[in-house]
């Protein structure tokens, strides 16, 4: 049989092509896409169920499965308040995976960011690396971080500044020592993870991947 994948942040850059890849894979039986409202993928292994955040441990039956992809993520902007982005970019995905690990998971990947730190100034680096340590803690039997630089693809909402920045920086990265700091698609990060939860050995129990790793893994 094949493997049941689960997507939180099924709708965002990473989720929507993740979900599409893995649909795609033979060795995938079944893609249970978690989104807040109702969503046609119009993909026949994919599964569409629908979650309330704040009432998550109501819908466990949801966690069951072999692999979880969480890529939940909001901006300050969307979110109004740095409360209510942490909110949604460290408590969701927090008890998420929780859920999953009771559910029975056994790999897990979260897409952080380059430069997660939970000593972070800067409170988002702060956000992703306070996440990261508390997943790792759950001591799940494989936990892989995707730690990508800024994300590029089509958005439901329009952010000027990462507009900007994904017109600038690919210029601006050709110069050898700001290479790390080129942007990604999403596309190229949801590859790059089906690839890792479908060939990752059982004796890595924690991996990083970051962004000069992303673009090499085959």
């Amino acid at each position: 049989m094949g493997k049941i994948a689960i997507v939180l942040g099924a709708t965002g850059v990473v989720g929507r092509a993740l979900v599409n890849h893995l649909a795609l894979n033979d060795q995938i039986e079944e893609v249970i896409a978690l989104t807040r409202r109702p969503v046609d993928y119009n993909l026949d292994k994919v599964t569409n169920k629908v979650v309330d955040f704040e009432q998550l441990e109501e819908f466990a039956n949801a966690f069951k499965g072999d692999i979880f992809f969480s890529g939940l993520g909001t901006t300050l902007k969307l979110a109004g308040s740095i409360k209510q982005q942490r909110q949604v970019d460290v408590e969701y995905q927090y008890r998420a995976a929780k859920l999953a690990l009771s559910g029975g998971v056994n790999q897990y990947l979260l897409v952080s960011s380059s430069g997660a730190n939970p000593d972070s100034n800067g409170s988002y680096l702060k956000m992703k690396g306070e996440l990261e340590a508390k997943v790792i803690a759950l001591n799940f039997p494989q936990t892989s971080i995707i730690q990508p630089s800024l994300l590029l693809g089509e958005r439901a909402d329009f952010r000027l500044g990462e507009k900007l920045a994904s017109t600038l920086l690919p210029v601006i990265c050709k110069l050898p020592a700001l290479s790390k700091y080129r942007p990604i698609t999403g596309e190229q990060v949801a590859s790059k993870m089906c690839h890792i939860a479908l060939h990752q050995t059982a004796h890595n129990k924690l991996q990083y991947y970051r962004l000069d790793e992303l673009f090499n893994l085959n």
